[in-house]
């Protein structure tokens, strides 16, 4: 559906409010019309739809979050036509979001709201986003990264909290080795590994990519014990598939017994991105193998080591005539 041409003409009120509603309503009987006789959905309506449309195509984080925000965050826009939905209403909406939330809940609140109606305009309910707001500023704070040199002690230490459920080992090793997000690992199946090249394509993904990953020996060797020629990698004791957050209570125990903080299982995939990086791996290759549809988001991934600007700053000092005598003495 093609933007509305400007019409201009009188409403034939004085009175400023009465006139921008003749106004809107004008407009939501020409968008009405143009879109077939099809009344313009309320955010709730429009919520609902993508959901029974959306929900069996996304990923099941992604699905949450929407219903999150149908469910808590609609903050008196529910019955508002997506028309009427203006600048000043979504920065109302957002402070109110903001009084119990921080900024980067209010950006992420959102991203959501733009997503549904986007929606509508790309099936032509609308002809463009009827308001413009801008993100917050958010400052950016470092996240965890597993040390490399912690690596088989805090392996160790998730084997032991995860005695009665052993598929939290693999688990773990999957996420750090092969960079799979928890979803990939609890539909990794054995079918999709090739021992013989050593490699893993995940046959199930967020965005459906289909690379083939390289398996680091040492998990090839760890995982052979346990091969099978088909089936669920990883399943309950009692054979069901496990569900969102199954190793949240290992992981948690692992980072306390090695006095690490901030592990996640999204963690260990940002860290195998940051070390890849460090190692010398390209960002295009990085981006392969997390299967990022955008460069932005591996950038997103990586945190940066101020080791590198030590390294930089010595060889600096040095051409320079900086360095200090190891005696202690002015140089």
């Amino acid at each position: 559906m093609k933007p509305f041409p400007r019409v201009q003409r009188s409403t034939k009120l004085r009175d400023k409010q009465k006139a921008l509603a003749v106004a809107e309503r004008a407009y939501d009987d020409a968008v009405t019309r143009a879109n077939g006789g099809n009344p313009i959905p309320t955010l709730a309506e429009l919520h609902a739809d993508w959901l029974q449309v959306r929900a069996p195509h996304s990923s099941a984080h992604h699905v949450r979050s929407i219903e999150t925000f149908g469910r808590l965050h609609m903050h008196g826009m529910a019955d508002v036509r997506i028309s009427a939905i203006d600048t000043d209403t979504v920065e109302r909406a957002r402070s109110a979001h903001l009084a119990t939330h921080n900024h980067a809940s209010a950006n992420h609140w959102l991203r959501i709201l733009k997503l549904l109606v986007r929606w509508a305009v790309r099936r032509e309910i609308l002809p463009r986003l009827p308001w413009d707001v801008a993100m917050l500023p958010v400052q950016k704070r470092p996240r965890a990264t597993l040390p490399l040199a912690a690596v088989v002690a805090w392996f160790a230490a998730v084997d032991v909290a995860a005695i009665r459920v052993p598929g939290v080992s693999v688990a773990v090793r999957l996420m750090l080795l092969l960079g799979l997000r928890e979803s990939e690992v609890i539909t990794a199946r054995w079918e999709w590994f090739d021992w013989e090249r050593l490699t893993y394509t995940p046959g199930k993904t967020k965005g459906k990519e289909a690379d083939a990953l390289p398996i680091l020996p040492w998990l090839a060797e760890y995982l052979a014990p346990l091969r099978s020629t088909e089936g669920l990698v990883i399943v309950q004791p009692d054979g069901r598939q496990y569900g969102s957050g199954f190793a949240r209570a290992q992981i948690r125990a692992a980072n306390a017994s090695c006095a690490i903080k901030g592990i996640t299982p999204h963690r260990l995939r940002g860290t195998i991105a940051t070390v890849m990086s460090e190692a010398g791996a390209p960002i295009q290759s990085i981006q392969a193998y997390l299967r990022h549809k955008d460069v932005r988001t591996t950038m997103a991934y990586l945190e940066k080591n101020m080791d590198h600007i030590t390294k930089a700053q010595a060889k600096i000092a040095e051409k320079a005539g900086l360095t200090w005598r190891k005696n202690g003495e002015d140089p």
